[in-house]
């Protein structure tokens, strides 16, 4: 089992722009190299200032396909622009938890993270998301990516 620290934390709604797919795992790389492209042109076209990294929001659990809604947190709200569209990230209470190494090891820290919230008596809420802290494309060292795993806590 993974070796996690996660914490518990009361968050704001944050506005974002996202692009939606329903992607087979082999080709999450590809769809979200594609809607970080679109969301980052479109809010500069919309002259919206991007608010923080790339996140990969999961509005349920993963099946033979992952629903995905990827993007980016913004300064202010945006209008849909083709595939591109408005978000609004939940606040409330969840629960983070850093993940580092590669992304095909973030089951284990899901999985770890899970049990920590059955201990706790906390019941994970719909709609996690992933921030992407490092850009693979400036750290090629797998062990050394960083991922914010936030869960929402049902009260």
């Amino acid at each position: 089992m993974a070796d996690i620290s996660p914490t518990i934390v009361e968050l704001d709604p944050q506005q974002a722009v996202a692009v939606r797919g329903n992607v087979a795992v082999n080709d999450m790389p590809r769809f979200f190299e594609r809607a970080f492209v679109a969301c980052f042109k479109a809010a500069g076209e919309a002259g919206i200032d991007i608010a923080g990294p790339p996140f990969g929001f999961y509005p349920g659990m993963p099946g033979e396909t992952v629903v995905i809604e990827a993007g980016f947190p913004v300064s202010a709200p945006i209008a849909e622009m083709g595939d591109v569209h408005p978000l609004e990230l939940p606040g409330g209470k969840a629960v983070e938890v850093i993940h580092v190494g590669p992304f095909e090891a973030m089951k284990e820290t899901y999985a770890a993270l899970q049990t920590w919230m059955a201990e706790k008596g906390l019941q994970p809420a719909a709609g996690m998301w992933e921030i992407y802290l490092t850009d693979p494309q400036t750290e090629p060292d797998q062990s050394k990516w960083q991922t914010k795993i936030v869960w929402p806590i049902s009260s």
